[in-house]
Parts: C-alpha cells; sequence; structure tokens
C-alpha cells in the first residue's frame, strides 16, 4: 500500500510543480539546452512513473495484500452474491477482473490527464479573442471598411 501511494504522490506532487513552474515562466522565453534537457528528463521521468510504477505497484498491492487472485469470485454461477443482483449471472466475475479493471481505469485516467494538462500548458497565456458585435440575426457587425 506505502509504495503505491507513495508512487502516486510522486507523480502527482511532480506534475503539480512543473505546471506551478510553467505557469511562473513567461510565455515565449527562449529555452536553453540545458533547460530543455532538465525538463525532458522530468516529463520523461513522470510518464514513467504513471504508466509503469503506478499501475505495478497497484497489480502487486491487489495481489499481495488483497489477495485479488483467480481463484477469489466475486459474482458468478454458484454464488451467493449472484441472488443479490436479482438476476441470473452467467459469467464468473473474479476479484482478478477487477483489479485489472481498476488497472486499465488508471491508464485511463492517466491519459486523459495527460491531455489535458498538454493542453493547458500549451495555452497558457493565451487570451480570448475580442467578441464581435453581432445583429439581431447572429451575424458579425462589420464597418463598411472591413474591419470591426
Amino acid at each position: 500500500m506505502f509504495a503505491f501511494l507513495l508512487s502516486l504522490g510522486v507523480t502527482v506532487g511532480l506534475t503539480a510543480i512543473v505546471m506551478l513552474y510553467g505557469n511562473r515562466r513567461p510565455v515565449g522565453t527562449p529555452l536553453t539546452w540545458g533547460e530543455a534537457m532538465v525538463g525532458a528528463t522530468v516529463v520523461f521521468f513522470i510518464i514513467f512513473l504513471i504508466y509503469g510504477v503506478v499501475p505495478h505497484q497497484w497489480l502487486a498491492f491487489a495481489d499481495n495484500e488483497w489477495g485479488w487472485r483467480k481463484d477469489k469470485i466475486w459474482a458468478g454461477p454458484d454464488t451467493i452474491t449472484e441472488k443479490s443482483f436479482g438476476v441470473d449471472i452467467p459469467i464468473t466475475i473474479s476479484y482478478e477482473h477487477i483489479r485489472d479493471v481498476i488497472a486499465a481505469g488508471i491508464y485511463i485516467v492517466a491519459l486523459g490527464a495527460q491531455i489535458f494538462l498538454w493542453a493547458k500548458f500549451q495555452n497558457r497565456g493565451k487570451t480570448k479573442p475580442k467578441e464581435i458585435e453581432t445583429s439581431a440575426f447572429g451575424r458579425p457587425l462589420v464597418k463598411a471598411g472591413g474591419t470591426s
């Protein structure tokens, strides 16, 4: 449990540090070779943690500490829990399946967060364009010279 939480905490902490540093740094400032190498190394380490170490630590924790193996059945034919669902379950769901679904969920959430954070980092410092006045029909009002 400690290894899983530590790897997740280090990943979140490093990501927060990178985002805080990126928001502090002025947009368009030239990057030195050394800064680029350090940044690339940190980002590679974060990606290594979230896609390699965190899911591995989850699988090891679920296997070793909680005993979520193939022989531990959660629901299916001939189990008491099937009565609580109110329907016959024609498949067997073991705790190993639940463990693997959670591991896949870690990957899915990490990918979504990575896409969101890259977009947020790339769009930092950009301002929204001014809204152009529109007519009652929703068309933009443009002056005779072609400018608004």
